[in-house]
């Protein structure tokens, strides 16, 4: 059983008070704990709304750290955060352990022996927890009660000095509002937390936390997938504007003809099927942020529009003589090279440098591979819950064969193969609460860009055209798009990514012209895999 001597309590009570300002004093924190308690894992979480997120751990696997565990769906955690003092579970406890499967020191599925949780309270509030498993049995039961609550108290005081350090650093008059509302919003919404302890994620988001706290517009490029999205709402959630709307507009799905209307509102009356008065996307961001996600696929005749809200802050709906003022923040994104395309003269140069406040670039996950276990752990945490499992966890081959991997999907791509993944894991064992993920599920993974690249195409396409002079230029453009699109689509064997590619554009952009030129969609092996 453990004994635990004075000396050692002041040895970690002096090492933590040294250690206030590094980046590994919750890592010397547990050690000095291990030191103290005989066990085989111990975790530190923070607590964030109604979910523990764990911000060290010594003992489990790597992946527990990009974990969000849901208290109300652990009986442990939730006994733990009634409690004012340290919580000991039986061995013969049949509630499951949240770390079931996941102690690096056993093999196979068979639950933990022991369990101990310290709750962290500072000022009588919660704010973390401390957790403990050992595989010997009993191995908790004769610390003394006073020792537990002088550890406890040790811990939380790190922690509380940690999260006050943290928000003085983000915004030191509305430091602690902006935690709160960026915790909730995060975990109230799937993948509304960015996960990243990589070099590039840490260079992003200093850059977020340097523009949030102004009022400039910030371009926000990155490849399909990587999370530009997330990054705006980051932003808009960081900024002195959290309390107002964040309206998202994605401007390559929006019909050319009525852009106009859908940013800048309309009449009644002022064109065909204008029934009533409509309020656009500046209007109703009023006070707020408004995103426009693919900026890049705006057409020029908008652009010009635009320009003129953005510098004026004045918009003039359609059909309406007068204009009216708007305060708006305006956050762009796009996956093109906005330089590249202002040389073509296909974007306005007074735009993009009016968008270019403050460009930021996300990532591609192929430049961040050490976030792929944290970001698989948020993911199959995810899935155990929408599949209401009690554990679902990698067998110890799947990182490494993630990591193997480029990601051209990104983040997208990561997230869909481990649904897939955890979905066929379910299968596989229909009747085990606790289901391992392994490589048969993981299936093989196929890149576009270096392993295992999709067949080319050396054929050309046929650009000549019969133009019909009885047709409108609309109607004529339009059947010549319809038709290159056909073409790319049947020399490629109706591989949507590969026509794509041989076309120039993004998948998801030819997707969405295609729809609006009525092109049905050709389904293949590949794209149903």
């Amino acid at each position: 059983m453990s004994r635990i001597s004075l000396n050692t309590l002041i040895e970690l009570a002096i090492d933590l008070s040294h250690s206030l300002i590094t980046d590994d004093r919750f890592e010397r924190l547990l050690s000095h704990i291990r030191k103290a308690i005989n066990c085989d894992a111990v975790v530190l979480l923070t607590l964030q709304g109604e979910h523990l997120k764990p911000l060290a751990q010594q003992g489990l696997t790597a992946e527990v750290l990009g974990r969000r565990f849901e208290i109300q769906q652990h009986p442990r955690f939730v006994e733990i955060c009634q409690a004012k003092s340290p919580v000991r579970f039986s061995s013969k406890s049949e509630l499951p352990d949240p770390y079931d499967g996941l102690l690096m020191a056993m093999e196979g599925d068979l639950p933990v022996h022991s369990c101990m949780g310290l709750p962290l309270l500072f000022d009588g509030n919660l704010i973390g927890v401390l957790t403990l498993d050992s595989l010997t049995p009993d191995e908790f039961d004769d610390i003394p009660e006073r020792t537990l609550d002088i550890i406890s108290a040790i811990s939380a005081a790190a922690l509380k000095n940690a999260l006050t350090l943290e928000w003085f650093k983000r915004d030191a008059s509305h430091a602690k509002a902006v935690v709160e509302e960026l915790t909730q919003e995060a975990l109230t919404k799937d993948g509304g937390e960015l996960i990243g302890e990589s070099d590039a994620m840490q260079r992003l988001k200093r850059e977020i936390d340097i523009v949030s706290g102004s009022d400039f517009t910030a371009l926000i490029y990155g490849e399909t997938g990587v999370g530009k999205e997330l990054v705006a709402r980051t932003i808009h959630q960081q900024s002195r504007r959290r309390n107002g709307p964040l309206v998202y507009v994605n401007c390559a799905a929006l019909p050319e003809n009525l852009i106009e209307s859908e940013l800048f509102g309309h009449v009644k009356g002022a064109f065909t099927g204008a029934s009533q008065s409509r309020a656009g996307k500046f209007t109703i961001a009023n006070g707020g942020t408004l995103f426009l996600d693919e900026i890049g696929e705006l057409p020029l005749a908008v652009q010009s529009k635009l320009l003129r809200a953005l510098q004026s802050q004045e918009i003039q709906p359609v059909g309406q003589d007068k204009t009216h003022q708007v305060n708006v923040r305006i956050l762009a994104a796009t996956n093109r090279d906005l330089q590249q395309e202002v040389e073509g003269q296909r974007f306005r140069a007074d735009l993009y440098h009016r968008l270019s406040v403050y460009p930021l670039t996300v990532p591609p996950l192929r430049q961040r591979k050490q976030d792929i276990v944290l970001l698989s752990g948020y993911f199959v945490e995810l899935m155990r819950r929408k599949l209401k499992l009690t554990q679902v966890k990698f067998d110890h081959d799947v990182i490494p064969y993630l990591n193997r991997y480029d990601w051209p999907g990104n983040i997208r791509e990561l997230e869909h193969c481990i649904n897939r993944a955890a979905l066929k894991a379910r299968s596989r064992q229909p009747h085990s609460a606790m289901v391992t993920i392994n490589l048969v599920d993981m299936g093989e993974l196929h890149s576009t860009m270096i392993e295992n690249p999709l067949p080319k195409t050396n054929a050309i396409i046929d650009t000549s055209f019969n133009i019909d002079i009885n047709v409108s230029l609309k109607q004529a453009t339009e059947d010549f798009q319809r038709q290159i699109i056909l073409q790319a689509l049947e020399l490629n064997q109706g591989n949507w990514a590969a026509a794509a590619r041989q076309l120039g554009i993004d998948r998801a952009n030819l997707s969405r012209l295609a729809k609006r030129l009525d092109i049905q969609v050709i389904k293949t092996v590949r794209d149903n895999r």
